[in-house]
């Protein structure tokens, strides 16, 4: 923990004991500020009829304000029906209570521009609403942006109910050859079946990338290079992609705003806050398809070239419904991610509650994360996961789908090899989930130094550590249906289990393997509740374990 103490101390934040920095310690965030002249749209020519389009309209209201120093844009309660927006410097985009802006289905409405996905370079429609390179910018009100974005998006069969699929099929678009997914063209479905096609490079010419145009979905609300960004009080639903994607931005505050997408939305995540510094999420609520709340710093070589890590966040009194994961970092964490501070959060049937995931090829280093006081309910996945094997596939898989377990494979290290060190997290309580606690390192890089104290886990299965070092679990109570093993460590190494709570009559408390594994120490934990105390395979030895 040295390390860490030194890291945090360079940048003057340190952690009180709580885990959670002190107040007066946490990052500063600078507030956008605007002058009080308002201007309506309506001035300038929009109409609320849900059927004309309002695009130059908003623009030319936008343009104006920014041209005479700044101010408030104003939308007026009533559906807007427009097509991409975009913000300037000194602009406060508001919505007024009753104010429904609607992005058009139209397609041919959003012409193709350079941009960014999933950590790489890529062509897109243009977003929705976006800002590149601007300063002092808000989206306000309590109005509702709805980015259309069922009429974007790949659907699952198996994820709708037989009546919603065949209605969904009767409205058109292409079904797969197998039946078992829904496409809105056939320009999409090609699209699919190649390798990021949407990729910038430099042997695809304007021609290709118009052949597979309706595949290149947009992100709802893409901040770019911004300073000094505002989003507060709006709900952001129905995204093509991505919901909230700020990039490369600093001086972010995202303040009692609602996320909404389908359940099933593909890719529909929540926020994605990619390489962006000095953030703050608080009082927001979030019930999406992906992602919840997702920390990213690009993808693979991509990314690391970039160099640009999400640091200084701060995440505090949010819920997170229906989502993959609820507090995420990776998997496209190539730049880094440190310094990140996430406290009184709820999840209530995610996926996963706190996700951290990555693969070989990322590179990237995460550390320096403090959680505190996390509630969890119905977590179909574990509670909290570290997973360096990520595959990109939803955490939970459907009915009858199998997955095969990664081969597991010694790899020399390189500026690929992605690294999770350095976690705080306390207080949490978890009722209801798969597995309580899944931190899976690789051979070469072990996820390494996580410090977890007082939780009580109520899951279907307990603690699973592989290829993990200097873990230490103090004040954890295992709940755990399955208790052939409540603890299963596999070549891990300085496991600290202190305080250990179990049920009565576990069968196996337990399960040491793998001759890598040694220095686990057990400490001021009754283990004569459990039938058998610790069972040693595959190399492992009573001289590994320390019992006191």
């Amino acid at each position: 923990m040295n390390n860490w103490v030194k890291a945090t101390a360079v940048i003057g934040l340190m952690a009180c004991s709580s885990g959670i920095a002190a107040q007066s310690k946490l990052p500063v965030i600078l507030q956008t500020s605007f002058r009080k002249d308002s201007s309506y749209i309506t001035r300038f020519g929009a109409v609320a009829d849900g059927q004309t389009l309002n695009t130059q309209a908003i623009n030319n209201a936008i343009d104006a304000c920014n041209k005479k120093g700044g101010g408030v844009v104003v939308i007026p309660a009533g559906l807007w029906l427009t097509g991409p927006i975009v913000l300037k410097s000194n602009v406060n985009l508001h919505l007024k209570k009753g104010a429904l802006l609607q992005f058009t289905k139209d397609f041919d409405q959003y012409p193709l521009v350079e941009g960014n996905w999933e950590g790489l370079p890529q062509m897109r429609n243009q977003s929705p609403i976006s800002a590149t390179n601007a300063t002092n910018i808000a989206i306000t009100g309590h109005g509702i942006i709805d980015g259309g974005g069922e009429a974007w998006r790949l659907v699952r069969k198996d994820k709708l109910t037989e009546t919603q699929w065949k209605k969904w099929v009767a409205a058109g678009g292409v079904v797969s050859e197998d039946g078992k997914s829904w496409y809105p063209s056939e320009q999409w479905l090609k699209a699919s079946k190649m390798k990021n096609p949407g990729e910038i490079t430099p042997e695809k010419t304007p021609e290709f990338y118009k052949s597979i145009k309706d595949f290149l979905r947009p992100n709802l609300v893409v901040i770019a290079k911004c300073k000094k960004v505002l989003l507060e009080g709006v709900t952001f639903q129905n995204s093509a992609a991505w919901c909230l994607h700020p990039l490369m931005s600093e001086h972010l505050t995202v303040r009692n705003v609602t996320v909404l997408n389908p359940w099933f939305a593909q890719n529909g995540d929540g926020i994605d806050v990619e390489s962006c510094k000095n953030v703050l999420i608080e009082n927001s609520k979030f019930d999406v398809g992906d992602d919840g709340l997702c920390m990213k710093s690009g993808r693979d070589e991509a990314g690391r070239k970039r160099g640009m890590p999400t640091e200084n966040v701060i995440i505090r009194d949010c819920q997170v419904y229906h989502a993959h994961g609820g507090f995420v970092i990776g998997s496209e964490m190539s730049g880094g991610a440190r310094n990140m501070w996430i406290s009184n959060c709820t999840f209530i049937g995610t996926d996963i509650g706190l996700r951290f995931k990555t693969t070989r090829g990322r590179g990237g280093i995460v550390e320096n994360i403090f959680i505190d006081n996390i509630q969890m309910m119905d977590i179909p996945g574990e509670a909290i996961l570290f997973d360096m094997y990520y595959m990109a596939q939803d955490p939970v898989a459907l009915h009858g789908e199998k997955r095969e377990l990664p081969k597991v494979e010694t790899l020399p290290v390189t500026e690929a090899t992605p690294q999770f060190r350095n976690f705080v997290i306390k207080n949490v309580v978890c009722n209801g989930a798969a597995k309580g606690i899944f931190i899976r390192g690789i051979p070469e890089m072990h996820v390494k130094d996580i410090h977890l104290e007082n939780m009580v886990l109520n899951a279907e299965k307990g603690i699973d550590c592989q290829e993990a070092s200097g873990i230490t679990f103090k004040n954890i109570t295992i709940l755990s249906r399955q208790t052939n093993p409540v603890v299963d460590i596999i070549n891990s190494d300085n496991l600290t289990f202190e305080k250990l709570g179990y049920k009565k009559d576990a069968e196996l408390l337990f399960r040491v393997a793998g001759d890598r594994t040694k220095s686990i120490n057990i400490k001021n934990t009754d283990a004569s509740k459990a039938r058998e105390k610790i069972q040693y395979e595959f190399g492992a030895s009573e001289q590994n374990v320390t019992i006191k």
